[in-house]
């Protein structure tokens, strides 16, 4: 099976240095399962000074990333592999990330992550690029690089192999759109008082899956603040 693979478009590359050689993420790289490559935009830029933003146009504060270098960008790390991939920019305008949309990504091979900067993206790139928008929810981060690595970390418990158990990701919160969770214990017995429940203990597994969906279902239709 070829690796599910992440091009990760940048003004900061060396976040993903240590990203890249942490848990599950080195172990599916190591594997051949994953691939991630950061690039870095102004390796595109076509101003002297290498900027990559300007003020906006009718006033206002910050700067805003200019679209020679994003789009030039884009298009030459998709002509770097096929499949060219699908186009994914991390914006607070974006629909939510959602564990629905986590799957849907997770079908395609090749994943491009556009991380914007500062105000935000010309929005002439928008409309070059058509790209799939997606907000990591409804705050404002300082810049793409930390909701990329939201997707990729997401994403990749989803591709074949990576996780230990495969069962780890259909039995978890949101495997099912409301579902929570059940409580999880591990040793010891008991902590400052707290004791694990009797049923988890006397090896009945049909006791206890019946206890887990209890529990599952009762956190799942309590509504989360």
């Amino acid at each position: 099976m070829a690796a599910v693979r992440f091009d990760v478009l940048t003004l900061f590359p060396g976040m993903f240095d240590s990203y890249v050689r942490q848990s599950l993420l080195d172990d599916a790289i190591a594997a051949g399962l994953v691939e991630v490559h950061a690039w870095n935009m102004r390796d595109w830029t076509q101003d002297k000074h290498t900027r990559v933003d300007d003020r906006p146009f009718g006033g206002g504060p910050g700067m805003v990333l200019m679209a020679q270098p994003v789009v030039d960008a884009v298009e030459a790390v998709r002509a770097k592999a096929e499949p060219p991939g699908t186009l994914v920019m991390l914006t607070p305008a974006g629909e939510r990330l959602t564990q629905r949309v986590v799957e849907q990504l997770a079908t395609e091979p090749r994943l491009l992550l556009l991380c914007g900067r500062y105000e935000g993206f010309d929005d002439r790139i928008r409309q070059v690029l058509k790209p799939r928008e997606i907000s990591v929810g409804d705050f404002v981060c300082n810049g793409g690089e930390v909701p990329a690595m939201v997707v990729i970390d997401a994403v990749i418990r989803l591709v074949p192999g990576v996780l230990g158990d495969a069962a780890s990701a259909a039995d978890e919160s949101h495997s099912e759109d409301g579902r929570i969770e059940y409580p999880q214990f591990t040793r010891p017995r008991v902590y400052r008082g707290l004791e694990v429940p009797e049923v988890l203990l006397g090896g009945n597994h049909g006791a206890v899956a019946k206890w887990r969906k209890e529990q599952s279902d009762q956190r799942s239709r309590n509504p989360r603040p």
